[in-house]
């Protein structure tokens, strides 16, 4: 039973996360609608912009293997880690807002605070781990979630809506992304502060022990990579399919952020409260191949519908899917972790997130410029079944207790 400090910290925390989850799904937005619309209709840019764009929270992700590490060796809270990181986001964006009429100097500035976003997803692991108990974790953790779906998904509508009236006047957008990033730094040092073990020296790649000596990390890590990997394919392509008018739709700002950003927003919400509370029920085997299956049936109906329509069904399903993927990617590390080794876990989880992420743009460009859109969700979707497949001896054990 948790002694009245360890709840008086899960309040803090929860409220401060509530808080934060306000300008986070702002943020939401740059990265999953907006810096990519202005990249391709104001600057129209080229396809390696277009690919740095997309794989630079990956990129991010990638590096963030060292992030655990190096707060290990300064013994800085992981709270202040957090500050510095998103600091450097904000000016990413502030750059991104200073461009004028610059493509390059848009485009770095846009990837830069992709980046460092991602460098602080082992650092909020490690605070859910040690502020939020067992029992309720998915449950707090879907609740700010659902939140910051809800600020997304208007944001997705309005921000779109603002940008078309403004004439592709995309400034002002991002210097507001700039505040919410110094926003969220400020909720991140109200909350109680967490410290790790100090090391004394740096040892980069110290965490990837954990892999050869977990076998059931291991072997989650090779399924997740081929999900991933299959996901991340054609979600690099959904903001390029509806708005590359080679592809047959040419669709403005607002219809684009209804769709890819609006539509997700709206299933995520309604399903990840519920998908929070299942996680923290359910065996996770068993849930990880159910979220799999929407993701699954989101991009062969994206992708192979062909009508307006079906582009609203397939983001609705990814959403669903997304909304249990999110507490699934976000959590699972804490199901087979002790808690002082949950941020290493989640480093090595994000390292390997980021080297497919960094690939997959890379290969799904390339294959929709030459074979279309339709291949890649296609290829996407065996690589998914594929990795619910490698699970199914656990799958079995789970059923048979």
């Amino acid at each position: 039973m948790e002694d009245s400090a360890d709840i008086g910290q899960q309040r803090r925390t929860f409220l401060w996360e509530m808080v934060r989850s306000v300008p986070q799904g702002f943020i939401e937005t740059s990265g999953t609608t907006f810096a990519m619309y202005v990249a391709i209709a104001v600057f129209d840019v080229p396809v390696w912009m277009k690919m740095a764009i997309a794989a630079s929270a990956s990129v991010g992700l990638l590096l963030s293997l060292f992030t655990v590490q190096i707060v290990r060796r300064l013994g800085c809270s992981v709270n202040a880690a957090s500050v510095i990181v998103w600091g450097a986001s904000a000016t990413g964006f502030a750059t991104a807002a200073m461009s004028g009429n610059s493509a390059a100097i848009y485009v770095t500035g846009i990837c830069a605070a992709a980046l460092m976003l991602m460098l602080g997803i082992p650092l909020m692991s490690q605070i859910y781990r040690k502020h939020y108990p067992n029992r309720v974790r998915g449950r707090l953790f879907s609740i700010a979630g659902m939140l910051r779906a809800v600020v997304a998904g208007a944001a997705g509508l309005g921000l779109g809506i603002w940008l078309t009236d403004h004439g592709g006047d995309f400034h002002g957008l991002f210097w507001f992304y700039s505040g919410c990033c110094i926003l969220m730094a400020g909720c991140v040092l109200a909350m109680a502060r967490v410290r790790l073990r100090k090391t004394k020296r740096l040892q980069l790649f110290d965490a990837f022990g954990h892999v050869k000596t977990d076998r059931a990390f291991r072997k989650l890590l090779i399924s997740w990579m081929m999900l991933g990997l299959g996901n991340l394919l054609c979600y690099s392509l959904f903001v390029e399919y509806i708005t590359n008018p080679d592809y047959g739709f040419a669709l403005e700002a607002k219809s684009v952020g209804m769709i890819t950003s609006t539509i997700p927003m709206m299933a995520f919400i309604v399903c990840i409260v519920p998908w929070g509370m299942v996680f923290d029920r359910l065996p996770f085997y068993r849930l990880r191949v159910i979220v799999n299956l929407f993701f699954l049936l989101a991009m062969l109906v994206y992708f192979l519908g062909g009508t307006f329509m079906s582009l609203c069904i397939g983001m609705a399903l990814h959403g669903i899917g997304r909304s249990g993927g999110n507490v699934l990617w976000s959590l699972w590390v804490t199901r087979f972790s002790t808690e002082e080794n949950v941020g290493e876990y989640m480093s090595v989880h994000t390292c390997l997130t980021g080297f497919r992420g960094t690939l997959a743009p890379i290969i799904a460009f390339a294959v929709a410029g030459s074979l279309g859109p339709s291949t890649v969700a296609i290829g996407g979707a065996i690589l998914i079944f594929v990795s619910s497949l490698l699970l199914w001896p656990e799958l079995k054990a789970e059923w048979a207790k």
